[in-house]
């Protein structure tokens, strides 16, 4: 029996595509990266995906974990040579269970986020990660990638989210790790192995998900300031003046949200005059327990006295739902407006706070100097210091001058990434993307450490290769 024989005898026929069935999966979403794979397969359950795994081991096959296909970082697309087996997780979409008295669910890793969402809310609770892909991304990936996402000042990252996973290790074991405790003192965390391991360590099947209480009431504005150390302080006053209640601060340049508004014509920026024109804004969003006067009162209190102390120009705090929605939707439209625009170089990084306007206008300046006329598309989650710097082509440039100019454009927003103390990767994990520049950046020893990590755990080198590390 062949290899795609015995795939199809363990998920069944239709469950294995080849040729053209398996295009959609073998392209990025970026559309970066193309590869070929021997078969895309859909396992059903936690066993069908142990017992493709196992075949994939005994054959010597390389596994690519795929759950929605949405990263940002080629980290689910396989190389050309045609001999990996892309496994799609998107059948075990099933919801397990929902313990309201322990807050925690238990879902596959096939569930998209919008439907895990959904779901906690029907419960009466929340599960808070929200990304501008949670109609289409899954939570396997999710985790493979700790997904951040806009409300990480309040609640952490999908590190903190999970507190137990199922895996399927790189040999077809399955490792029973679903506990939904909060403390758990036993040994060595092998769950936060797994998480933001993109797959190269094994394949998550389940998790189980930490929840919130829903909140009560939320105020959402938009702020207009004239500089990101305006914004900066408006950051502090937000921390001290809403506590804990506190659940976005977001932060985009101005010719972003231009952008929005130029691509889709049916979104606006709800300001006039000058305060429509401003180099930056900051979208600021409150979550409160008790009441929604409660949570208006603190809002207008803080927004009134920064604009007083001149830190804020202009602000508009949303009078209902939907035009918190509607300011949200503006956030959330800046990447679909940087594509209609055309390819650009992108960076996912992490900046201290404190350093964020020296990162921001150092390179900013030196970019300039090197490549005249380049544009700058910046946003972010500036409540926990993730950046979105994104670099796209001059008014007057071909789409192919900005890709000729890639490397060193990377190579120039790394090293001063790496200068103020930063990450070059804050949320969209490494892939194929970071994979060779990573050395660069980390310890000569942390990197030692995550190689004997995947020695171990992997010794055939089966999951998922060409990710995250390259050659030991």
């Amino acid at each position: 029996m062949d290899h795609l024989d015995a795939l199809r005898a363990t998920v069944g026929a239709a469950q294995v595509l080849t040729g053209a069935d398996a295009l959609p999966w073998e392209t990025d979403w970026r559309e970066r990266y193309r590869g070929r794979s021997l078969a895309v397969v859909r396992p059903g359950s936690v066993d069908e995906v142990a017992a493709v795994v196992r075949l994939c081991a005994q054959a010597g096959l390389p596994v690519i974990p795929q759950g929605g296909n949405t990263g940002l970082c080629g980290g689910a697309t396989p190389d050309d040579s045609g001999r990996a087996v892309i496994l799609s997780l998107q059948r075990l979409s099933r919801i397990r269970g929902i313990d309201t008295d322990n807050d925690t669910m238990e879902v596959e890793a096939g569930c998209v986020l919008q439907s895990v969402q959904q779901a906690a809310r029907e419960a009466g609770r929340l599960f808070p990660l929200s990304l501008a892909a949670e109609g289409s991304c899954t939570i396997g990936g999710n985790l493979a990638t700790n997904a951040g996402g806009t409300q990480v000042l309040r609640y952490g990252n999908m590190r903190e989210l999970a507190l137990g996973l199922e895996v399927v290790t790189a040999q077809g074991e399955i490792w029973h790790g679903l506990r939904g405790l909060r403390k758990d003192n036993t040994g060595y965390d092998l769950r936060d192995l797994f998480i933001g391991s993109e797959g190269t360590l094994g394949v998550i099947t389940a998790a189980t998900l930490k929840l919130h209480p829903l909140p009560v009431a939320r105020c959402t504005a938009l702020l207009a300031l004239d500089s990101i150390e305006s914004a900066i302080a408006m950051l502090g006053r937000a921390r001290a003046g809403l506590g804990a209640s506190l659940t976005g601060f977001e932060l985009m340049a101005g010719d972003c949200l231009q952008d929005v508004v130029r691509c889709f014509p049916q979104q606006r920026l709800p300001f006039e005059g000058p305060s429509a024109n401003m180099p930056w804004y900051a979208l600021l969003e409150l979550s409160d327990s008790e009441s929604e006067a409660h949570a208006r009162e603190r809002f207008e209190v803080v927004v009134g006295e920064a604009i007083e102390a001149g830190v804020v120009l202009d602000a508009v705090i949303a009078e209902s739902m939907a035009q918190s929605h509607a300011l949200w939707h503006l956030r959330e439209s800046i990447p679909l407006a940087e594509k209609e625009s055309g390819k650009s170089i992108k960076h996912d990084v992490s900046i201290p706070v404190s350093r964020m306007a020296e990162f921001v206008l150092g390179t900013n300046a030196a970019l300039q100097a090197a490549f005249p006329g380049i544009r700058h598309v910046i946003f972010g989650h500036l409540g926990d210091g993730n950046l979105h710097y994104n670099v796209a082509r001059g008014a007057d440039w071909a789409e192919g001058q900005l890709l000729a100019r890639q490397d060193a454009v990377y190579e120039l927003v790394h090293g001063r990434v790496h200068a103020v103390g930063g990450s070059i990767s804050a949320e969209h994990g490494v892939g194929q993307l970071k994979r060779d520049v990573l050395p660069r950046y980390k310890d000569p020893v942390e990197m030692a450490l995550m190689h004997r990590i995947k020695a171990a755990l992997d010794p055939q080198g089966v999951m998922n290769p060409g990710k995250v590390l390259g050659a030991a």
